[in-house]
């Protein structure tokens, strides 16, 4: 017995005398120094000059300064080895970014100046990790503008300074103005640089309603693998068609949307020759298409439900249309009627009318004149026709209720060769877009009298100055055999269109405009070129 108690004693010595030695050896590791071109007090350090941020300073600072050194950025967790810090000062550096997570693993800091530098570019998430800074200085650097929520919710009752920059209060910045009005945020009063409309204002003082930051695109959708001269949509028994006249392979082609592989997919096809229009027309419930052809005559079809499929019904009277260039449908007191427009040295422009089994022939318009394009529209209120020629001016005809017929109005003074004509509103106020193969294209408006110049567009080579409504979105598509396709957009502000983008299609002959499923789609033929479908897609330019 009492040799054990001998033996416990001994080790409980030995035991003792390992952890004294063991806590002499720690206190013998060495503790980090002061990094070179620092300086060092107690509880604070001072770099000048130094290339990169050092990764370790004595345990006791927690102030740490930055003096014109020379690297380039700050990287991320650049701090890990510091998590003491409550004071973290760059000042006079040439760095000009600061990356993601630059100053994670600092649990205890509260104050960051980062001022007087040339920082351009902050990362979105430079500040993650911060939670209890009570003040942010990125006053008189280089920024322009911030990352989307850059200051985060960790950073909502930090007081920040952003005086001295150039940061330009456009939509890329509208979400500092809603963090700054939703957050209640301490922000110093700041300037805007830009852009003109808000230069000199404080940002501050801004609401997120002086923001105008949704546009718009026109996306490339869906290639068709043919080519066409025209393209029409249409509705039919609560479904939505388009159909694509193809003149090299004598096809009416009808496709229609598929709602769950959301394409456009092959439906129907009606075979002839020279195909130039295939025009759809829905009459109390029956579908009818017109098809106008270069040769062989042109001829009406029917759609029969019970067999599913198209028949033709009449042709059309080829001692009159002789070389049919376009095809108009309209409504006039409740009675259907269509007009072609005969672009040959013996046809007329006819329009025809439904008297309930069939089409008649209601009025020639003129003879020898080469139409090659007619309009239906109202002006005040009234049914007009616009005819375009290679041979006279554009002439403008009125509906007179008592002959019912079109009487000849006036014509478009200094506008010749016009190939084809478009009207559109804005505002309840009527405009035309005039296309000129050879020469200049022009945007004209009704001034009660006449139609009056407003824009001209330089053209070489366009065949088609396609008016499109979208919304509250008001374009023109003008078409180039030369040059890319050019998109423009009305501007209320100035009264005229505006480049809006450019689109990459051959040869360009038709758009037309279809709405289905809460989307909208361009429709584009190509006369040496692939189909094209394209998406109109609405972008959030303050979504940075």
């Amino acid at each position: 017995m009492g040799y054990g108690n001998k033996t416990l004693k001994e080790c409980t010595v030995l035991l003792c005398v390992a952890t004294i030695l063991l806590l002499a050896e720690s206190r013998r590791v060495k503790q980090p120094r002061c990094p070179a071109s620092c300086t060092c007090t107690k509880d604070n350090a001072l770099c000048e000059n130094i290339r990169s941020v050092p990764h370790s300073f004595p345990p006791d600072v927690f102030s740490l300064s930055f003096l014109k050194s020379g690297f380039t950025e700050i990287t991320g967790g650049s701090f890990l080895h510091s998590p003491a810090l409550h004071l973290l000062l760059f000042t006079a550096n040439t760095f000009d970014s600061i990356d993601e997570d630059a100053f994670l693993g600092l649990p205890h800091l509260e104050y960051l100046f980062i001022e007087n530098n040339k920082i351009a570019s902050i990362s979105k998430y430079a500040f993650r990790g911060l939670k209890a800074v009570i003040h942010l200085s990125l006053a008189y650097n280089n920024l322009g503008t911030l990352p989307k929520d850059v200051f985060k919710v960790y950073l909502c009752k930090t007081k920040k300074d952003l005086k001295g920059n150039n940061l330009e209060c456009d939509c890329k910045l509208k979400w500092l103005v809603e963090w700054i009005h939703t957050t209640n945020a301490m922000v110093d009063q700041i300037p805007c640089s830009g852009p003109p409309l808000f230069q000199g204002k404080l940002i501050n003082d801004l609401v997120p309603e002086s923001f105008d930051c949704i546009t718009a695109e026109f996306a490339s959708y869906q290639p068709l693998m043919f080519e066409s001269i025209s393209v029409e949509s249409f509705t039919f028994g609560m479904d939505t068609f388009v159909v694509f006249a193809q003149p090299f392979t004598g096809t009416c082609s009808f496709l229609e949307w598929d709602h769950v592989e959301t394409v456009f997919r092959a439906y129907d096809s009606i075979q002839s020759t020279s195909t130039v229009v295939c025009k759809p027309m829905v009459i109390d419930n029956q579908l009818f298409i017109f098809v106008a052809q270069l040769f062989g005559g042109s001829h009406i079809y029917k759609r029969d439900i019970s067999a599913n499929k198209f028949i033709k019904i009449q042709d059309i009277d080829i001692l009159k249309i002789r070389k049919p260039n376009d095809i108009e449908t309209f409504l006039i007191d409740g009675e259907s009627f269509f007009v072609i427009a005969d672009s040959s040295k013996a046809g007329s422009t006819t329009v025809y009318k439904w008297n309930g089994y069939g089409f008649y022939s209601h009025q020639s318009l003129h003879l020898w004149y080469r139409d090659t394009d007619v309009e239906y529209l109202e002006i005040s209120g009234k049914p007009h026709l616009i005819l375009a020629s290679s041979s006279q001016r554009p002439v403008v005809y009125q509906w007179s209720k008592s002959l019912k017929q079109f009487d000849r109005r006036t014509d478009i003074p200094e506008m010749e060769d016009v190939f084809a004509v478009k009207h559109f509103k804005v505002k309840n106020e009527l405009f035309i877009c005039l296309t000129r193969f050879i020469g200049d294209s022009k945007v004209m408006r009704w001034d009660g009298a006449m139609f009056k110049e407003v824009q001209t567009m330089p053209s070489r080579g366009s065949m088609v100055f396609q008016p499109v409504s979208i919304g509250n979105w008001q374009y023109a598509i003008l078409g180039s055999d030369y040059s890319l396709t050019q998109v423009y957009q009305w501007d209320l502000k100035r009264g005229q269109f505006v480049h809006f983008q450019d689109l990459n299609i051959q040869a360009p002959r038709a758009f037309s405009l279809v709405s289905i499923d809460n989307r909208e789609f361009l429709l584009a033929s190509s006369f040496r070129g692939k189909t094209q479908i394209y998406e109109h897609l609405m972008i959030d330019l303050s979504n940075n």
